[in-house]
């Protein structure tokens, strides 16, 4: 018995690493060999999981990239480990840069900090990618009194990019690449309570920050027509980061999750191909406002193409944030 049980493990794991290089090696990946040389790049949410991934891949590439991170020890540990694996360059203007920079998008002041200071020191912006995100997280407030996955997800990322507007402007051909989630499909933008403060389901209020997320890449890409900006949103797929940590598992299953996890969940280089894609490629030079999965562009749901709905989100936004009284 015990050597039938061996027997079929050990047949599992077989097919498991079969099922997962045959499912990687069929992946698209963002173009290998493209050069980002000169450009810079903003990426929040930089230090783990998608943003890292891509920050690595981007360094490759020869950008500037700046590291916009809540944890400044965490993110400089990171670009450290980055550097280590992306090798040492020979320095000189064309090489890539990796700088970290302090940003909290749970908090407005924050945000407005780190801007500022972009503003002051970046001559130029070519891509901003909109990354960091917060999954599932009990109900909690940010410093400036928002539900703590609709602050985060869409408001701080909203204010940032309207406060770097200007540069993505004056640094055109730019672009702006929002990432979303396929679980926007069951979010609804609820007008009557955005702060969830009549009811909290942490499920329904991630996809609905992420629901908001293409709603405003849809707004705004209609906005900065004619400008040179383009603006796109992507779904990443299901990877394996700890953004879901604050979901439990309990104890006695985390092996069995631990192991579908490692088959089936994308790494955080696969997940981020699609941003690197965006961010990058040649191909979608002039596209904007579009939705995008596995480095194709995608069909919306109604809901999400909803026009009003998008330009009532923005209004209510910039009032939310500030940028209107």
């Amino acid at each position: 018995m015990a050597g039938a049980l061996a027997a079929l493990a050990l047949g599992g794991g077989i097919f498991l690493a079969a099922w997962r290089w045959l499912r990687g090696a069929a992946r698209p990946r963002a173009i290998a060999g493209s050069s980002m040389r000169g450009k810079t790049v903003i990426i929040t949410g930089a230090n783990s999981g998608l943003g890292r991934a891509a920050a690595a891949e981007l360094l490759r590439m020869q950008a500037r990239v700046i590291m916009g991170c809540r944890d400044r020890a965490r993110a400089e540990r990171a670009a450290r480990e980055i550097r280590a694996e992306v090798g040492e360059r020979a320095e000189g203007e064309d090489s890539g840069e990796l700088v970290v920079r302090e940003l909290d998008l749970a908090s407005l002041r924050s945000v407005r900090a780190f801007c500022h200071r972009v503003l002051q020191e970046e001559p130029r912006l070519d891509v901003l990618i909109n990354n960091a995100g917060v999954f599932q997280c009990p109900y909690m407030k940010t410093e400036d009194g928002f539900e703590m996955q609709f602050g985060v997800n869409h408001l701080g990322h909203f204010l940032l990019t309207n406060l770097l507007l200007g540069l993505l402007k004056n640094s055109a051909p730019s672009r702006i690449v929002v990432v979303s989630s396929k679980l926007y499909k069951y979010g609804e933008i609820n007008f009557e309570d955005l702060n969830s403060e009549l009811s909290y389901n942490k499920s329904f209020c991630y996809s609905r920050s992420k629901l908001a997320n293409i709603l405003f890449a849809r707004e705004l890409a209609r906005r900065l027509e004619g400008t040179g900006v383009t603006v796109n949103s992507l779904h990443p797929g299901i990877v394996r980061t700890n953004l879901g940590r604050y979901v439990n598992i309990p104890l006695l299953a985390k092996p069995l999750f631990n192991l579908v996890s490692w088959a089936f969940f994308k790494t955080p280089l696969e997940g981020a191909q699609t941003s690197i894609y965006l961010a990058s490629s040649p191909d979608v030079e002039g596209v904007s406002g579009k939705y995008f999965g596995d480095c194709k562009e995608e069909e919306l749901l109604p809901k999400a193409m909803d026009d009003l709905v998008a330009r009532k989100l923005w209004d209510i936004s910039e009032v939310m944030v500030g940028l209107l009284k």
